[in-house]
């Protein structure tokens, strides 16, 4: 904590810990309007509430990191009633309680679109190891169990049919990625026309016809009501038993007693997991013990390139936002009314209107 006992700045911004890349701390401090405010999990609690009640603007952590009771939900949001707007350190923002923060006219921003990239390839990386049997060789090998290569044969993905769930920014790229490959890409994205996944590279179907047709299955949706739990049993069971299932968007999207199960019995043929219920997995969670499982650490979006981009635009985000302009990735445009009403009390002047 910084010590500071100057009188409440109507643009304090605070965040925990540390940005991906200390760059977006170097932007926001060459704003003379804008007073950083860094704050540390193990400090005095009672200390940084007061500092987050006397504060506008909150970054919040990356779930893996996040600790209670820091969490962006009604208790936070009632406990610093100057809070004007929160964001995501990254694409997700499942830590945030979105609909608390429009009821109490908080806007609510992620980085959407910053880490496409490397979410993308990492999605492509694991298709390959997947239909490579990149893994499962790597493992027969430290066994001692490669002595017959024929068992270790895997398969070409060229030509193949991708299923693309949730077909944002990530999606997208991760479309076109997988159209260098000639593969045949499908879409469900319900919140979009056929046209506008047509114009993304991919062909709209609804969610059954793409788990029948796909030879993978991959995942960029965000986690919300709607889709937690998607991938159930019911889900596996409508895909073909050579199919593999990846996601690299957010844990309890799929259903990790369903798709053990569905690893077990051949349902399909394997999976490539970054993300999990609970971060990080223990290491003897079950799915880790298969050798048709690639996992990670929920790291898909975590480079050296990325991390510099993603602060780079997180800090001119808020500074948009704090100079009274729409965000460029605001997640509750139906609160801005209120948030407009707010912003004016507590900052002086009016934001632009949106749109």
């Amino acid at each position: 904590m910084n010590g500071s006992t100057a009188p409440i700045n109507r643009k304090r911004l605070v965040f925990f810990e540390r940005f991906f890349h200390p760059v977006a701390e170097q932007i926001l401090g060459d704003q003379e309007d804008i007073e950083l405010i860094k704050l540390r999990y193990g400090d005095d609690e009672d200390e940084n509430w007061r500092e987050l009640s006397r504060s506008c603007a909150y970054q919040i952590g990356a779930r893996t990191e996040l600790v209670e009771p820091w969490f962006a939900d009604g208790a936070l949001i009632a406990r610093a009633p100057r809070l004007l707007a929160i964001c995501s350190i990254g694409a997700g923002y499942d830590v945030i309680d979105v609909d608390a923060c429009t009821a109490a006219g908080v806007a609510v921003c992620s980085q959407s679109g910053t880490n496409c990239e490397p979410v993308a390839e990492h999605a492509i990386g694991m298709m390959l190891n997947l239909s490579k049997k990149i893994g499962i060789s790597n493992r027969a090998l430290l066994r001692g169990g490669a002595a017959d290569r024929m068992d270790l044969r895997g398969n070409d993905i060229v030509g193949k049919t991708v299923g693309i769930v949730g077909i944002g920014a990530i999606g997208s790229r991760t479309a076109q990625f997988c159209r260098a490959f000639d593969m045949t890409v499908l879409a469900y994205d319900p919140y979009l026309t056929r046209e506008q996944i047509a114009a993304r590279g991919a062909e709209k179907v609804e969610l059954g016809e793409l788990l029948a047709r796909a030879d993978f299955v991959t995942a960029h949706c965000p986690r919300t009501e709607e889709t937690l739990g998607m991938f159930d049993e019911a889900a596996f069971a409508q895909m073909k038993p050579t199919a593999y299932f990846l996601n690299t968007a957010r844990g309890r999207i799929h259903d990790e007693g369903a798709l053990l199960d569905a690893l077990r019995r051949g349902v399909i043929a394997g999976a490539g997991i970054d993300v999990f219920d609970h971060e990080p997995p223990p290491p003897d969670h079950p799915l880790l013990q298969l050798d048709n499982v690639i996992a990670t650490p929920h790291i898909a979006g975590m480079t050296a390139e990325t991390f510099y981009n993603m602060s780079v635009k997180t800090a001119e985000q808020w500074i948009e936002l704090l100079h009274g302009k729409v965000p460029p990735r605001l997640v509750n445009p139906e609160v801005w009314p209120r948030y407009s009403a707010r912003f004016e009390e507590i900052v002086g002047f009016r934001p632009q209107p949106l749109g």
